[in-house]
């Protein structure tokens, strides 16, 4: 890989299939917390789907459902069909089913994504019985609950996040990820380390594949996060682009392990239509 990947073009035209983070990447937000796309932003998806290839956007964003996010992209400018839009409850869901079918799951979420798990057969835990703790997003939370999840998990329930990562890119700067920050307590007493299903995490890898019908190693994996969009690119063998517009633009790629390091950078997402 080159020192500087910045210099160097990406062939994207032979890719089949693309992954794109949101926010800091597609589009910022505003004051008003509304989506702002990207200069570029509409071209390059509308480029993409004129080839044939599909395109999914995955967030770690799960305050919301998938529908939800896309349609209020869709009134902020941005042209996303609902199966388009990916977030960390997907590969959850798809994660429980696989290799936990059928136990019951503490999950820390809000209440919309605790009725979409449960939609799709995922045991809700309501107390002790909890097998599996799972985090999302979370507005409240009670301490009796912290207290089940850290029990649970000290007899041996695993315990999973959507995301680990510490913040996001916002409008004012970065957002502080109380998903993380619950994971983190819950971890600390309950003496486990959490496994990420969302980005990035082979069950992310799985969800992508499965949505777009590709092996990861077909697609090319476009965001603004090294820890999350690179690595989750990394981690499925696919081809990553790192855009400079979001919370990770100032890193410096020299001082990053090659193993970690996008195949190459880009200032904002209107530079990949000439790779297109």
């Amino acid at each position: 890989m080159p020192a500087n990947p910045a210099q160097h073009a990406l062939r994207l035209d032979d890719v089949r299939g693309f992954v794109f983070d949101v926010d800091g990447t597609l589009v910022h937000r505003g004051h008003d917390g509304r989506a702002r796309p990207q200069p570029g932003a509409a071209e390059v998806l509308d480029r993409i789907r004129a080839s044939g290839r599909p395109l999914v956007l995955f967030t770690n964003g799960s305050h919301i459902g998938p529908q939800a996010i896309a349609r209020g992209l869709r009134e902020d400018g941005l042209e996303v069909a609902d199966d388009e839009l990916l977030t960390p409850v997907e590969s959850a869901i798809s994660y429980l089913r696989r290799r936990h079918p059928g136990r019951p799951a503490l999950v820390f979420a809000t209440e919309v994504t605790r009725d979409r798990m449960a939609a799709a057969g995922i045991s809700l835990a309501a107390g002790e019985e909890a097998e599996v703790v799972f985090v999302a997003h979370i507005d409240e939370l009670d301490m009796a609950s912290l207290e089940r999840a850290a029990r649970a998990v000290r007899r041996g329930a695993p315990l999973l996040t959507g995301s680990y990562a510490p913040a996001y890119a916002g409008a004012h700067g970065p957002i502080l990820s109380r998903g993380a920050m619950v994971t983190a307590a819950i971890a600390k007493v309950g003496g486990a380390r959490p496994r990420v299903v969302g980005k990035p995490s082979r069950a992310a890898v799985a969800e992508v594949s499965a949505r777009l019908r590709l092996p990861a190693s077909e697609l090319a994996v476009i965001g603004d996060d090294v820890g999350m969009d690179i690595a989750l690119g990394r981690l499925g063998g696919s081809r990553t682009v790192l855009v400079r517009s979001g919370i990770t633009g100032t890193v410096s790629l020299e001082r990053l392990p090659a193993r970690q390091r996008p195949d190459a950078v880009v200032d904002g997402v209107a530079d990949l239509l000439e790779w297109l």
